[in-house]
């Protein structure tokens, strides 16, 4: 009786150690199998000035935009990310790779759409810093180089431009022309003026206050765009016209995040939309501002 009892408690232990190994190994195998993700916290947005390099001879061109490298996954080396910049959003894909302690990425936008290019950057301490160059190379600008640093985005509706700087726009002028004598010699000069927007874009905000129409028909056609569109901005979208880049893309707390923010916007902010653009289409500006 001893004996059997001893059989049985034997058999009962080899079948939990073999029971035990079973579980070990497929435990084993499921790690070996499973997605391995790598630095894990160089996932988030990336953010800095793009700097035009190599560009055709147009003073238009000659900018720095803001653009957010957003990083979504890197695994097992293959980094799937997002480029916004400017009005475009664009899918990235392509490799990191350890090379003698330097992280180098190479990274390719999917030639869809005739601004797409190619990133190639590497890790400097805390900053992302490389070149981006076109695939066509028709384009008035074929390279660009950045530096990135992370930065985080969430909607507040409180920030404000800021009143030290001029709210000129650039991009959009009249010229005037006016006749000078210097010596005696009579000659006929030609200058730029320029539009500017008045100090309501910057003190009063336009994602919290209800605005009436008592309030904007003396406004200038610039702040009714400046306003309007900083509601934009608050929610991180990103612009198309470098008429309105140029008043955001300085701006620090202002991060290009998408290029649809319908559904995020408060009814303040959709009505005050609604009845910016109603008075822009009556709205002029004088154009008062001379020279650069």
């Amino acid at each position: 009786m001893k004996k059997l009892c001893f059989l049985v408690l034997s058999i009962a232990i080899y079948c939990t150690a073999c029971q035990n190994k079973d579980q070990k190994t497929t435990s084993a195998e499921q790690s070996a199998t499973a997605p391995k993700l790598e630095h894990q916290n160089l996932n988030g947005f990336w953010v800095g000035d793009f700097i035009a390099e190599e560009y055709k001879e147009d003073e238009t061109f000659h900018v720095s935009n803001k653009i957010n490298l957003a990083i979504k996954s890197i695994v097992n080396g293959v980094v799937t990310a997002q480029s916004i910049v400017a009005g475009n959003k664009r899918p990235l894909t392509g490799k990191m790779t350890e090379r003698n302690g330097r992280i180098i990425f190479n990274l390719a936008e999917p030639g869809d759409n005739k601004y797409d290019g190619r990133f190639e950057f590497e890790l400097v301490k805390d900053t992302l810093v490389g070149t981006w160059t076109a695939y066509d190379t028709t384009l008035p600008v074929t390279k660009r180089s950045f530096k990135l640093t992370p930065k985080e985005f969430s909607y507040n509706p409180n920030v404000m431009l800021s009143g030290e700087n001029d709210y000129i726009d650039y991009y959009s002028s009249q010229t005037k022309t006016r006749v000078d004598t210097v010596e005696g010699v009579v000659d006929t000069l030609k200058d730029n003026y320029y539009r500017q927007a008045n100090n309501i874009v910057y003190t009063v905000n336009s994602s919290t206050h209800a605005f009436t129409e008592a309030e904007l028909k003396n406004l200038k056609k610039l702040d009714l765009e400046i306003l309007r569109n900083t509601i934009f901005a608050r929610h991180g979208y990103t612009f198309k016209k470098i008429g309105y880049r140029q008043f955001f893309d300085p701006v620090e707390w202002y991060v290009p995040v998408t290029d649809n923010v319908d559904v995020k916007l408060s009814a303040i902010e959709k009505a005050n939309i609604k009845l910016f653009v109603r008075f822009e289409k009556y709205a002029t500006d004088n154009y008062d501002t001379f020279g650069r």
